[in-house]
């Protein structure tokens, strides 16, 4: 996919697909773990660095909404300023994952390259990411918040699971943690009622992470007038936010 902005030599292009497309004609298991082609993913971006330091790796650059679906199309990261900043100040970018080796595996039916670069994930769960930079253009933080947008490997009803795989990240142990108050209307889904968020200070990083699984008021998985299923009305997700320790914090996405 072409990047906004950008112009890519023909030839340059052809020749880069026909040497990707003959790797892809090598039987998998002659291909060595080293050797397998690798796409940049949210954990190549690392806070402190520059907008115009951050490798041009990714595409479709927007305007971030807290989380949300992207608003105004960039160029690239270091457009950080035409997005509004937030209540800390920061410009959120929002960005997705090179779908070429995704579009590449599908060509040639390689069914555990598709699950490995399908969308844009952390841990094979689909993420919305997205990197916040100060005025200085900065990055000062970083945000991924689980995407129902995407169909990919993983149900809807695992996407709370997510904060686990994070927790491990970092280290199991640290973590602060307390559930938050269940708001009025809100009840278990089946048998789960999982609502909390966790905080940890670690290597000049502040991290916080949330996750919820449980039913919002009037959700039902049965429909009182028809009697029919809704085996979707529910709510399941995992807010993960990274930031500089060194940065004050007037406020936090997470809810």
């Amino acid at each position: 996919m072409d990047r906004p902005g950008t112009a890519i030599n023909p030839v340059m292009r052809l020749a880069g697909c026909l040497a990707l497309f003959l790797f892809w004609l090598v039987p998998s298991e002659h291909i060595r773990a080293q050797d397998r082609p690798t796409r940049l993913n949210v954990w190549d971006i690392h806070i402190g660095a520059a907008a115009a330091e951050i490798p041009d790796g990714f595409v479709n650059y927007a305007c971030g909404t807290d989380g949300g679906p992207p608003s105004t199309p960039l160029a690239n990261f270091t457009d950080f300023k035409k997005c509004r900043p937030d209540a800390n100040g920061l410009h959120e970018v929002y960005f997705e994952y090179d779908d070429e080796l995704e579009y590449w595996a599908r060509a040639l039916d390689l069914k555990a390259e598709i699950k490995m670069y399908a969308g844009t994930t952390a841990y094979e769960f689909p993420v919305v990411a997205s990197v916040l930079f100060d005025d200085a253009g900065l990055a000062r933080g970083e945000r991924l918040v689980t995407d129902p947008r995407q169909q990919l490997s993983r149900d809807r009803n695992e996407f709370w699971t997510m904060a686990d795989f994070i927790r491990h990240r970092f280290g199991d142990d640290g973590w602060e943690c307390k559930d938050l108050p269940r708001n009025e209307g809100e009840s278990p889904a089946g048998s789960y009622f999982i609502k909390n968020r966790c905080e940890k200070t670690l290597s000049g990083l502040q991290l916080i992470l949330e996750q919820r699984y449980f039913q919002k008021k009037g959700q039902q998985f049965l429909d009182p007038y028809t009697g029919k299923p809704r085996m979707d009305d529910y709510e399941s997700g995992t807010r993960f936010e990274m930031y500089d320790a060194e940065f004050l914090l007037r406020t936090t996405g997470v809810k």
